[in-house]
């Protein structure tokens, strides 16, 4: 268990203001793109035209403050506790599945007041600091034997998560452990072989039947664009109206709530799922790289914090942010444009979501909190 001096406690505190201030220039694009997402609609049934966007910027608000905590909390005492978190979020996980609310045949969230917390988006971070703490006490090396204990200990809560069912959150909490493990050293031949057993687990899962169908639709629609079939046509409609609205965009875009699918709602789920659809309409195509191009440099001052970090656990954590916001941002895009699955993951700091805007400024707090002590 790793122990802090006295003199790292009090070291010079420094902030990486480039990761802050793309975070919230982020998360602001997000709240205009959630309004402009929903205003029709809204308008259209006679409701508040602002509902959305009062609650997106309540939820950025909370956000911001989850990163100002984080950042001052010292990254190190996630160690100490990440027996307790790992804990808390499988009793979390099993929690929502006994007595959390459902919809659309999944059982995800737990009703606080006005908010929806989805203890699947909060599991991915639980899973990084558990997976952190274990790899960081090894400072020997990965053994087999470790790398079975590590398996298992992120089976618990990705079985739990598919349970729900919640396939996308599950996928990429698959990729951050592998990507967890190699970074604590795991030499490549036997990533290679955890790679290929995962392969072979998911082609057997389809053959018995362990996938939903929908969830299988879902998988295979972006493969199979011009299917007839029942089965997949909803997954395929979604994909289509969406590639429709982002190439009406053109290079420029049709400019802020003039959009014509996105006023009439022709895209499902665009505040959230699809939101890359309505930035792709709205903004064109140059918008459209400059919102990624935002979320890059969020990206790459993480990635910086992992490489200045003055410790393995530390490297650790935000590698496994790293991957869990750089992989939603490219499954999120991917998907809104046909080169990806549909899974349903929010784009980061854009979709409209409360767990989701929690969770990802946390990351960010966790990665400044890394930066700040790098030379302490």
């Amino acid at each position: 268990m790793t122990t802090i001096p006295r003199s790292r406690q009090a070291s010079v505190f420094r902030l990486d203001l480039v990761l802050v201030f793309s975070a919230m220039l982020a998360a602001s694009i997000g709240v205009v793109m959630v309004y402009t997402a929903t205003r029709g609609n809204l308008l259209a049934q006679g409701f508040d035209p602002h509902y959305f966007l009062k609650r997106q910027a309540l939820f950025v608000l909370l956000g911001l403050f989850a990163m100002a905590v984080l950042t001052l909390f010292d990254y190190r005492r996630f160690e100490q506790l990440g027996t307790a978190i790992y804990i808390l979020l499988v009793l979390s996980l099993v929690g929502v599945l006994a007595v959390g609310s459902s919809a659309h045949g999944s059982a995800r969230w737990f009703n606080v007041g006005p908010l929806q917390i989805e203890p699947s988006e909060f599991a991915v971070l639980g899973l990084v600091v558990a997976v952190g703490t274990y790899c960081a006490r090894r400072e020997e090396g990965l053994t087999w034997t470790d790398v079975i204990k590590v398996l298992a200990l992120g089976a618990v809560p990705i079985l739990l998560v598919m349970k729900q069912p919640d396939l996308g959150t599950a996928i990429i909490m698959l990729i951050v452990l592998l990507v967890m493990l190699a970074v604590a050293g795991l030499p490549a031949r036997i990533l290679l072989l955890l790679v290929v057993g995962i392969f072979v687990a998911g082609v057997l899962a389809l053959k018995v039947g362990l996938l939903h169908q929908y969830q299988l639709a879902r998988l295979t629609s972006f493969l199979h664009p011009n299917s007839r079939q029942a089965s997949i046509q909803p997954a395929i409609y979604n994909v289509q109206q969406s590639k429709i609205a982002i190439g009406s965009g053109g290079l420029w875009g049709k400019g802020l709530l003039h959009g014509t699918q996105t006023n009439l709602g022709y895209v499902p789920f665009e505040q959230t799922d699809f939101i890359f659809s309505a930035v792709g309409e709205q903004l064109g195509f140059v918008g459209s790289t400059l919102v990624l191009s935002v979320l890059g440099i969020v990206g790459w001052r993480i990635l910086r914090a992992a490489q200045l970090s003055r410790d393995t656990f530390g490297r650790l954590l935000c590698a496994g942010i790293f991957t869990f916001f750089a992989y939603s941002v490219f499954q999120n895009v991917g998907m809104n444009t046909g080169i990806m699955p549909v899974t349903g993951i929010p784009l980061p700091f854009i979709s409209y979501g409360g767990s989701a805007s929690l969770v990802f400024f946390a990351g960010v707090g966790i990665a400044l909190s890394v930066y700040a002590r790098r030379a302490g």
